[in-house]
């Protein structure tokens, strides 16, 4: 398994065809949920995935500061192939990319609330009430370094 981290500008485009496809196949298909998964923040971010000869297993991007929040943030975090510390290893890496490449000292989401759990494993607190977005319901973490 591969870790890449590039910037959007950097990405080729079969890395930013295949990233957008699993974005697509997780949070619109699987998900059920029509939405412009496709955004303005994409140009803003560092986008992070682990892939192999399959392709991309797990995926985030890191939000600059001042894009979604003020803070950095992290989103659009997704598994491919469930059930293999995908998820845990790609939010650690995200985490990591925040930190060393951002200089982030808090970090923001924006999470679905069924994956409060994964999120509270590397210390982010929930900080909002539960709301809907897109049908869904999610609920703001933050996350502060030690």
């Amino acid at each position: 398994m591969q870790l890449t981290v590039k910037r959007f500008a950097e990405l080729s485009v079969a890395e930013l065809h295949e990233i957008y496809r699993v974005r697509v196949a997780v949070f619109v298909v699987e998900q059920q949920c029509a939405y412009q998964e496709i955004d303005d923040a994409d140009p803003h971010c560092w986008h992070v995935f682990l892939h192999d000869e399959d392709g991309i297993a797990a995926y985030c991007r890191v939000v600059d500061p001042g894009v979604t929040f003020p803070e950095v943030s992290i989103g659009r975090v997704l598994a491919t192939r469930r059930r293999q510390g995908l998820g845990t290893r790609i939010v650690r890496e995200g985490l990591r990319v925040a930190q060393e490449r951002e200089h982030a000292s808090v970090v923001r989401i924006e999470a679905q609330t069924y994956a409060r759990g994964l999120y509270e494993q590397f210390g982010f607190t929930q900080v909002s009430d539960e709301f809907l977005e897109d049908g869904i319901p999610h609920i703001i973490m933050v996350w502060r370094a030690q």
